[in-house]
C-alpha cells in the first residue's frame, strides 16, 4: 500500500540535482557570448582602424592615426592586450589582435587570440 505523501520533496531533490548542470550551461553560454562579442570588437577596430588609415598621410602618421582610430572604441577590459598593425602599399589593410575574456571582462584572459582584418584602397589626394 502506498503512502499519500510517499513522492514528497522529489522535484526540490531533483531541482538541487540539475541545479549544478544549469550553472554550467549558462557559464558556457555566457563564455560564447564573450567570444563572439570580442570578434565582433576586433572586425570594427579593424575597420576603424583602415578607414583612418587611407584618410592619413603615409608614413609615421598613418600608422599612429590608424593605431589609435582602431583602440578608439574598445573598452578597457579589450584595450589592455589589443594591438593594431596597419600597411599600405596602394592598399591599406589594418589586423587587430584582441584577447578573450575569461567569464568577466577586464579579470583574466584566454591565451588564445582573436583576429579581425580589414582592408581599403587608398584614397589619392590631388
Amino acid at each position: 500500500m502506498r503512502r499519500p505523501d510517499g513522492d514528497r520533496g522529489q522535484v526540490s531533490v531533483e531541482f538541487l540535482g540539475m541545479t549544478p548542470l544549469i550553472v554550467l550551461t549558462l557559464v558556457l553560454m555566457w563564455q560564447a557570448v564573450l567570444v563572439g562579442y570580442t570578434f565582433t570588437l576586433a572586425g570594427n577596430a579593424a575597420d576603424e582602424a583602415v578607414r583612418a588609415g587611407t584618410a592619413a598621410p603615409r608614413g609615421g602618421a598613418r600608422q599612429a592615426a590608424c593605431a589609435e582610430a582602431g583602440m578608439k572604441h574598445l573598452s578597457g577590459a579589450w584595450k589592455g592586450d589589443a594591438s593594431v598593425q596597419c600597411s599600405a602599399s596602394g592598399y591599406v589593410t589594418a589586423d587587430v589582435s584582441l584577447k578573450v575574456p575569461v567569464l568577466f571582462p577586464g579579470v583574466i584572459s584566454f591565451p588564445a587570440t582573436v583576429h579581425g582584418h580589414a582592408g581599403a584602397v587608398e584614397e589619392v589626394k590631388d
